[in-house]
């Protein structure tokens, strides 16, 4: 690839900008129903390097796709074709309201595996976002450039998401849990308890092949609140499942999953808070368990995955992590047992599926 100064004028600033990819400790599929999410963030990271210009025109180079023709376009003029860059197109699309007029040239490389349901697109628009903010000066806070994130994959990709990758990838950390209201966006952090490791295995099964599955469950989760008369389940507590269970399936089941998932992350809170590994080890099997029969959107290999992880000595728990349909697999753990648990649940993993799959966290 070309040097950027090749691109960018002479004396031009070269900007940094940087955005981690996230797991979700618990909480799935309840933040565009109002709820409550649990993200940390993981140390694979998305880094661009921007120079600005002095017209319009946008240049982006990706070290992860280097045999592929760069991405070019005029700011005003972004259309979407299918791929990686209309994250790119979709952050200068909803920037350009908060004052982005003029061109750059980029360079991207992550460490974020695509596909793992570790929310590399949102890292993606989060590192952009924070270069453009620095080179252009932007007056955006963190919590303002997730939402314009969610509003690039929104309406410009067309991704029907909540914004709880956004906001992970803009504002969480790796020592810590990000409990956030995604109705509010109020938030605080929630520090893991010492003796606690986080290991996340990739299960080698890409979440993009849930094709529309995602928007089928929000729009399931739209009318079951709809029918129940509020305006999200959010409105919906565990003391009116009575209530819940008079809709037609499979309604029924997707809006229990829904209120019961909310109080799992508020219980999941109090757990870590108070040091108590086993509850909140007991809490994810529960999530993972409501995310297969009521949810539906674990695969056999993932579930074979989150067992055999809650099999392993030293373990608390584990759950399908991100959208379903593929992913990762989150696990809690002793942390003086991560590294030995982490080769076990891949070696069985291995051994009885075939699939190679990999340890993401912790790195090696």
């Amino acid at each position: 690839m070309a040097p950027l100064t090749e691109l960018s004028p002479a004396g031009t600033r070269h900007v940094f900008g940087e955005a981690p990819g996230r797991v979700n400790l618990i909480g799935e599929h309840t933040d565009y129903n109002g709820g409550y999410v649990l993200p940390v963030a993981i140390p694979q990271r998305t880094r661009v390097t921007l120079a600005p210009r002095t017209d319009c025109t946008v240049y982006v180079e990706s070290a992860q796709y280097p045999d592929a023709s760069p991405l070019e376009y005029r700011l005003g003029n972004e259309r979407r074709s299918g791929g990686w860059g209309d994250y790119v197109q979709g952050m200068t699309w909803a920037l350009t309201s908060h004052g982005l007029l003029r061109g750059f040239e980029a360079r991207v490389e992550s460490t974020v595996p695509v596909g793992s349901g570790l929310s590399s697109s949102a890292a993606l628009e989060i590192a952009f976002g924070r270069a453009i903010r620095a080179a252009f000066g932007l007056p955006l806070g963190d919590v303002a450039l997730a939402r314009a994130a969610q509003l690039a994959e929104n309406e410009f990709v067309g991704a029907p998401v909540g914004i709880l990758d956004q906001m992970a990838c803009s504002l969480a950390d790796t020592s810590s849990a990000l409990f956030l209201d995604t109705r509010t966006l109020e938030y605080a952090r929630v520090p893991l308890p010492p003796s606690v490791g986080l290991i996340v295995v990739d299960s080698g099964i890409s979440h993009r092949h849930a094709g529309g599955e995602y928007a089928v469950r929000r729009r399931e989760c739209a009318e079951a609140a709809a029918r129940l008369g509020v305006p999200e389940l959010r409105d919906i507590g565990p003391e009116q499942l009575h209530r819940v269970a008079e809709l037609p399936p499979p309604l029924d089941r997707r809006a229990r999953h829904v209120v019961t998932e909310n109080q799992r992350v508020l219980d999941t809170v109090d757990a870590l808070r108070r040091g108590d590994a086993v509850t909140a080890g007991r809490l994810f099997v529960a999530s993972h368990q409501s995310m297969c029969e009521d949810f539906e959107i674990t695969v056999p290999a993932i579930d074979l995955l989150t067992e055999l992880a809650s099999r392993v000595q030293g373990t608390y728990g584990a759950r399908l992590t991100g959208g379903g349909f593929g992913g990762s697999v989150v696990v809690l753990a002793e942390q003086g047992r991560v590294a030995a648990a982490s080769t076990e649940i891949l070696d069985q993993y291995r051994l009885q599926t075939g699939n190679p799959g990999r340890v993401l966290v912790p790195e090696r």
